[in-house]
């Protein structure tokens, strides 16, 4: 058993090419730590998103902080603390905060690939 507290205090600036603006991360449950999945505490500030982009497996996020939008190709939706949200595999989208907004969300994934499309 591995107990791991999600703090911002944890949480590092993320800088990869995924992210338009400022983001905080703290892996909560790593591929070293169970292989069939990965848990990340995602923080966005100041109305930061991530790019379009899709994963080759289902992606599960957990609202824990934060007023943010999840989007997709045929809806955007506003989300907030309590919200669960399933993005299918392949689903083109983007998730991060609304404008003037800090969001955190818990990203749950299958190892898979995760690909960047064009806005």
């Amino acid at each position: 058993m591995k107990i791991v507290h999600q703090t911002e205090s944890d949480a590092r600036p993320d800088n990869r090419d995924i992210f338009i603006g400022d983001v905080l991360t703290q892996n909560l449950i790593a591929e070293g730590d169970a292989p069939s999945q990965r848990v990340t505490s995602v923080s966005f500030l100041n109305g930061a998103r991530n790019k379009w982009h899709h994963h080759s497996t289902e992606q599960v996020l957990v609202v824990t902080h934060g007023r943010g939008i999840v989007a997709s190709m045929q809806e955007e939706r506003r989300v907030a603390p309590g919200d669960v949200i399933l993005i299918d595999a392949g689903e083109r989208h983007w998730h991060g905060a609304q404008p003037g907004e800090d969001f955190t969300h818990l990203s749950i994934l299958l190892p898979g690939k995760m690909e960047i499309v064009e806005e």
